[in-house]
């Protein structure tokens, strides 16, 4: 059951996905379409599951789940990361790698390697004040704040001096 993500409970489960490059308005358009269609449909063991998601900053799907009612089960969870992966092959995007950063330069996000920003890390050329995006965290409060932090508040904390 599809809902707005906003009014989703500060408790929701959410799942962060971050692609290695921004999409277009297009894209963007049939992304929301098909992600309307998937969560409409989404269930476990054949009940509904209420949930909303967010595309930030041309980049980041993030789908929320209202818990409270229903959890997500092997097999849904197994469905949306089918769906994900359909979306990875449809706009030729990487989505599940999360061996990568994303990190604002001013207002562009960028996206770099693990490798790549640990090398950029040590050449001072991120530092523990650059906001980073934490895509670990679980629920719609921590997404709000604690998912755009300082590196220094997020795991990438241990790459910095």
């Amino acid at each position: 059951m599809l809902v707005d993500f906003n009014i989703l409970p500060e408790e929701s489960r959410v799942w962060i996905y971050q692609a290695n490059r921004s999409f277009t308005e297009e894209e963007l358009s049939g992304i929301k379409e098909k992600l309307n269609i998937f969560i409409e449909n989404w269930t476990a063991h054949g009940s509904d599951l209420q949930s909303g998601y967010t595309i930030e900053y041309k980049r980041f799907i993030v789908i929320g789940l209202n818990q409270n009612l229903n959890n997500a089960t092997g097999c849904s969870i197994d469905a949306s990361v089918h769906f994900i992966q359909q979306l990875e092959r449809d706009y030729n995007v990487d989505l599940m790698d999360k061996m990568n950063v994303s990190y604002k330069q001013g207002e562009y996000v960028a996206h770099k390697s693990l490798l790549d920003f640990k090398k950029m890390a040590k050449d001072k050329a991120v530092s523990k004040k650059t906001i980073v995006f934490n895509n670990l965290v679980t629920n719609i409060a921590e997404f709000k704040e604690n998912w755009e932090v300082p590196a220094s508040e997020s795991w990438h904390s241990r790459f910095l001096k």
